[in-house]
């Protein structure tokens, strides 16, 4: 192939394969687009968002692409990406820093471990977890719980894995499989998979796999590594200081909200399927992810902000701290998003599915492959996600509608598999809990482990059956 692979090639390789030369080239082209991503992140401590941005410049010069026509096919990415997700994770961002500030999340850990008592203290931990979790991104969580795993585990004189294990399952399991987390929201809409069904499937997988690498492997982390909570002392909680707290019922309402109305317009689509019956009319629109979430917001406002005491001058300020912090993540996504459509305009696509089709490998488990490999080198789940997202999309093309939902599913698994010393959230929980490297490892990095192959392994077994 003489000249680089654009958008006007990608179109012409519609019809017929591309040469075996070519899908050599572009095969290297997209290994040094990756390597260097990977070099910029690992070795020189770039900003992911500026990796990934000279990662796809990179591509299309390796792929032989004119530089004009990359740089286009970055910014295009970027900008659909950002407009498909990049006000999901705001209003996610605002639901959670709602929940936080006002203590409705301090209501839903303190009324479940009033109830919870000696063995029950770690499934305890895990719903908790996983309630918080859905709202909420991955490292605020972490902030979040923390003083309560530390407290729990000092009264009650637990083992700190047997308690701080299922807590960072039910977070992770969350972050990875179920939307509205930014990693599962781009591999949707990167391969226009159905959200609803997607948000049910992934709550199937996520019970199983939550329970397994939480309760259940916290009792053999807590024999390997025995140790008890750090002295040190615990962070204020954020209702610590306020007189009112939401109330428990109405708080799993408005945190649940958004998920039930993402459900009930998937259960519509499935059993009416009829775009003009007015049930299904009214539940694509309150259903849809912006308005479920924009929903949840506002009714949050009254039932979490109001509830607390909170004038509306303080939820105002609630709702602008919530967004600055986020503005790394939605610069990520969309790099991603650029570098993900950079692939697609020079052609890996195409050359996925020439080189893939005389495989005996499954779509699932290689698209939970690319995935793996990705997560291992850049330590990023989200950059795992977007980037695997990007290089199978062509492969869902004539899936039905759950197999895409499941190809989502598969990606999100392998985007978690053995969190080590490139990931930041490694660093975060090893200093948290006060452990070593090692100890980080056979804990932590096990557990993520454990989330990835049981995910892959039940996401494989839904596809054999639905």
């Amino acid at each position: 192939m003489t000249t680089g692979l654009s958008v006007e090639t990608l179109a012409a390789a519609a019809t017929g394969p591309i040469s075996t030369a070519g899908n050599a080239r572009l095969g290297i082209a997209v290994l040094a687009g990756i390597a260097v991503i990977v070099l910029l992140i690992t070795r020189f401590k770039l900003h992911a968002f500026l990796a990934l941005t000279v990662g796809s410049l990179a591509l299309g010069v390796f792929a032989g692409a004119p530089m004009a026509k990359t740089v286009a096919s970055f910014t295009a990415g970027l900008g659909t990406t950002v407009a498909g997700v990049g006000v999901l994770i705001a209003l996610g961002a605002i639901l959670g820093k709602l929940l936080a500030d006002s203590g409705g999340a301090d209501e839903i850990v303190d009324t479940i471990l009033a109830r919870a008592k000696g063995r029950a203290m770690p499934w305890a931990m895990v719903l908790i977890a996983s309630v918080i979790g859905l709202p909420l991104f991955f490292e605020v969580g972490i902030v979040l719980l923390i003083p309560v795993v530390l407290l729990v585990a000092k009264r009650g004189n637990y083992s700190l894995m047997r308690i701080g294990i299922p807590a960072l399952a039910g977070l992770s399991v969350m972050h990875g499989l179920v939307p509205p987390h930014p990693g599962p929201l781009v591999a949707i809409d990167a391969l226009h998979a159905n959200l609803g069904i997607t948000l049910g499937l992934g709550v199937l997988v996520a019970i199983p796999t939550v329970i397994i690498a939480g309760p259940l492997f916290s009792r053999y982390a807590a024999r390997w590594v025995d140790i008890p909570a750090p002295e040190r002392v615990v962070e204020a909680r954020p209702s610590a200081e306020s007189a009112h707290r939401p109330r428990f019922g109405a708080t799993v309402f408005t945190v649940l909200l958004p998920v039930a109305l993402m459900l009930v317009k998937a259960l519509v689509d499935i059993v009416v399927d009829d775009p003009a019956d007015p049930v299904q009319r009214v539940t694509d629109v309150v259903g849809s992810p912006m308005i479920a979430l924009l929903t949840a917001v506002l009714v949050g406002m009254f039932t979490l902000g109001r509830a607390a005491g909170f004038t509306r001058a303080r939820i105002s300020t609630t709702v602008e701290k919530s967004l600055a912090p986020i503005a790394g993540t939605l610069l990520i996504v969309g790099a991603g998003g650029g570098f993900k459509q950079t692939l697609i305009d020079v052609g890996v696509g195409q050359m996925i599915l020439d080189v893939s089709k005389n495989w005996a490998v499954p779509t699932l488990l290689l698209a939970w492959l690319i995935a793996v490999a990705i997560r291992l080198a850049t330590g990023s789940a989200t950059v795992a996600t977007i980037s695997a997202a990007g290089l199978v999309a062509p492969l869902a093309a004539d899936m039905s509608t759950t197999g895409t939902a499941l190809l989502v599913l598969a990606i999100g698994a392998g985007s978690l598999f053995f969190s080590h010393v490139n990931d930041a959230g490694f660093w975060l929980v090893k200093e948290y809990f006060g452990m070593t490297v090692g100890q980080t490892l056979k804990t932590w990095s096990v557990m993520e482990t454990i989330i990835s192959v049981v995910g892959l392994g039940l996401v494989l077994l839904l596809s054999l059956v639905l």
